[in-house]
Protein backbone atom coordinates (compact mmCIF):
# COMPACT_ATOMS: atom_id res chain seq x y z
CA UNK A 1 0.00 0.00 0.00
CA UNK A 2 3.12 2.22 0.71
CA UNK A 3 6.44 2.28 -0.37
CA UNK A 4 9.19 4.73 0.42
CA UNK A 5 12.27 6.08 -0.54
CA UNK A 6 14.42 8.77 1.36
CA UNK A 7 17.32 11.04 -0.61
CA UNK A 8 18.53 12.94 2.72
CA UNK A 9 16.09 15.49 3.87
CA UNK A 10 13.33 14.63 0.81
CA UNK A 11 11.10 11.22 1.10
CA UNK A 12 9.27 10.08 -2.49
CA UNK A 13 6.42 7.96 -1.17
CA UNK A 14 4.69 5.32 -3.68
CA UNK A 15 0.58 5.13 -2.70
CA UNK A 16 -0.82 2.06 -4.06
CA UNK A 17 -4.65 1.10 -4.23
CA UNK A 18 -7.20 3.42 -2.65
CA UNK A 19 -6.87 6.38 -0.61
CA UNK A 20 -10.77 6.32 0.51
CA UNK A 21 -12.39 6.53 3.85
CA UNK A 22 -11.64 3.09 4.93
CA UNK A 23 -7.87 3.28 3.71
CA UNK A 24 -6.92 6.31 5.54
CA UNK A 25 -6.40 6.08 8.64
CA UNK A 26 -3.61 3.10 7.55
CA UNK A 27 -2.31 5.78 5.53
CA UNK A 28 -2.20 8.63 7.59
CA UNK A 29 -0.44 6.41 10.64
CA UNK A 30 2.15 5.41 7.71
CA UNK A 31 2.91 9.00 6.19
CA UNK A 32 3.37 10.07 9.84
CA UNK A 33 5.97 7.17 10.58
CA UNK A 34 7.28 8.59 7.47
CA UNK A 35 7.65 12.49 8.50
CA UNK A 36 8.02 11.81 12.47
CA UNK A 37 11.81 12.38 11.99
CA UNK A 38 12.46 15.97 11.72
CA UNK A 39 15.02 16.26 9.47
CA UNK A 40 12.76 15.13 6.56
CA UNK A 41 11.05 18.39 5.18
CA UNK A 42 10.57 17.56 1.56
CA UNK A 43 7.89 14.33 0.76
CA UNK A 44 6.97 13.46 -3.43
CA UNK A 45 3.75 11.38 -3.23
CA UNK A 46 4.18 9.29 -6.57
CA UNK A 47 0.78 7.88 -6.95
CA UNK A 48 0.91 6.43 -10.36
CA UNK A 49 -0.03 3.15 -8.32
CA UNK A 50 -3.07 4.89 -6.51
CA UNK A 51 -6.48 4.39 -8.68
CA UNK A 52 -8.98 6.12 -6.22
CA UNK A 53 -9.69 8.97 -3.70
CA UNK A 54 -11.56 10.62 -2.05
CA UNK A 55 -12.31 13.42 0.60
CA UNK A 56 -10.43 11.59 3.31
CA UNK A 57 -7.73 11.35 1.11
CA UNK A 58 -7.86 15.00 0.31
CA UNK A 59 -7.98 15.59 4.24
CA UNK A 60 -4.85 12.91 4.77
CA UNK A 61 -2.49 15.16 2.11
CA UNK A 62 -3.73 18.48 3.70
CA UNK A 63 -3.23 17.00 7.12
CA UNK A 64 0.86 15.96 6.01
CA UNK A 65 1.41 18.98 4.33
CA UNK A 66 0.75 21.42 7.30
CA UNK A 67 3.00 18.95 8.85
CA UNK A 68 5.74 19.72 6.51
CA UNK A 69 4.98 23.47 6.54
CA UNK A 70 5.25 24.14 10.03
CA UNK A 71 8.95 22.64 9.59
CA UNK A 72 9.62 24.67 6.42
CA UNK A 73 9.38 21.86 4.13
CA UNK A 74 7.10 21.32 1.26
CA UNK A 75 4.53 18.13 -0.36
CA UNK A 76 4.34 17.58 -3.81
CA UNK A 77 2.80 14.67 -6.14
CA UNK A 78 3.14 13.27 -9.30
CA UNK A 79 2.02 10.49 -11.80
CA UNK A 80 -1.81 10.83 -11.11
CA UNK A 81 -4.33 8.70 -12.63
CA UNK A 82 -6.91 10.96 -14.52
CA UNK A 83 -9.56 10.44 -11.99
CA UNK A 84 -7.23 10.70 -8.82
CA UNK A 85 -5.82 14.22 -10.62
CA UNK A 86 -9.46 15.58 -11.64
CA UNK A 87 -10.11 14.77 -7.75
CA UNK A 88 -7.16 17.33 -7.47
CA UNK A 89 -7.86 19.95 -10.02
CA UNK A 90 -11.59 20.28 -9.09
CA UNK A 91 -10.68 20.27 -4.91
CA UNK A 92 -8.54 23.36 -5.61
CA UNK A 93 -5.20 21.04 -4.14
CA UNK A 94 -2.76 21.68 -7.08
CA UNK A 95 -3.63 25.90 -5.67
CA UNK A 96 -1.46 24.27 -2.25
CA UNK A 97 0.05 20.85 -3.42
CA UNK A 98 2.45 21.27 -5.77
CA UNK A 99 2.05 18.89 -9.48
CA UNK A 100 5.75 17.58 -10.62
CA UNK A 101 6.58 16.62 -14.12
CA UNK A 102 5.61 12.64 -14.67
CA UNK A 103 8.10 10.74 -14.03
CA UNK A 104 10.27 13.38 -12.41
CA UNK A 105 12.84 11.31 -10.27
CA UNK A 106 12.82 8.30 -10.98
CA UNK A 107 10.92 5.18 -9.94
CA UNK A 108 11.03 2.96 -6.80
Amino acid sequence: MLQYKPFGDAVTVVIAGELDHFAAPQIRRMLDDVIRDPAVTDVVLDLEKLTFMDSSGIGVLLGRLRILQSRGGTLSVRNMQPSVEKLFRLSGLQRVIRIEDNKRGGRL
